[in-house]
């Protein structure tokens, strides 16, 4: 292992954070960091809004039980700090990290981040469009993330998720999700209140 990745490693946060509730692990990633690197360069954003879906029991799970498991939603049966990723709208690839413990479908989606590094490829990846990362599929494809990261470990290259400065309660807002039908009065929308990046205010 290069220091490089050493350093990487020791910053990245471990299987053991992801390893709770949905609705505990998406407010406490407020704040942290997303890294991805690429044959193009190095990308980074800080998490400022997330949502939690709490498997079986939330009727707005990919992972619902009327659904049961599927050959889709099956990552999110897998490894707390492992990436789930799905096709929205048939269009967006948005990145979900799993939370809970294995084989409990619990699962925190990426609504957006706040650019850190690389904002000049954001954009080119975004051909050019001013809206970088303030929304899932905008964020995945600002930061090339598909199909092929399914799975991935999170505290791992060449996508991570590192601990970053965390927000205090009283600036961070807790809503309804965005975008859904089902379970829609459920309050598992986090946010960075005081971030212009945050997507549907």
């Amino acid at each position: 292992m290069t220091a490089g990745a050493a350093r990487r490693q020791a910053r990245a946060l471990g299987r053991e954070f992801y390893d709770r509730g949905a609705a505990e692990v998406a407010r406490a990633l407020l704040g942290s960091v997303v890294i991805r690197e690429t044959s193009e360069g190095r990308v980074s954003g800080r998490i400022v809004e997330t949502e939690a879906y709490e498997g079986a029991e939330d009727a707005a799970s990919h992972a619902f039980a009327r659904t049961g498991r599927t050959t889709r939603n099956d990552p999110l049966f897998g490894a707390p700090g492992t990436a789930y990723i799905h096709l929205n709208y048939g269009i967006h690839w948005c990145l979900n990290a799993v939370a809970g413990p294995v084989g409990v479908p619990h699962g925190v989606l990426l609504r957006a981040l706040e650019p850190l590094e690389g904002q000049d490829l954001m954009r080119q990846r975004r051909s050019g469009r001013p809206a970088l990362t303030n929304g899932p599929g905008r964020l995945s494809q600002a930061l090339a993330i598909g199909p092929d990261q399914q799975r991935h470990d999170l505290a791992t290259a060449p996508l991570w998720i590192e601990a970053g400065e965390s927000i205090p309660d009283g600036q961070v807002a807790i809503t309804p999700r965005i975008g859904i039908t089902k379970a829609a009065d459920r309050l598992l929308r986090f946010c960075d209140a005081d971030s212009s990046w945050v997507s549907g205010r």
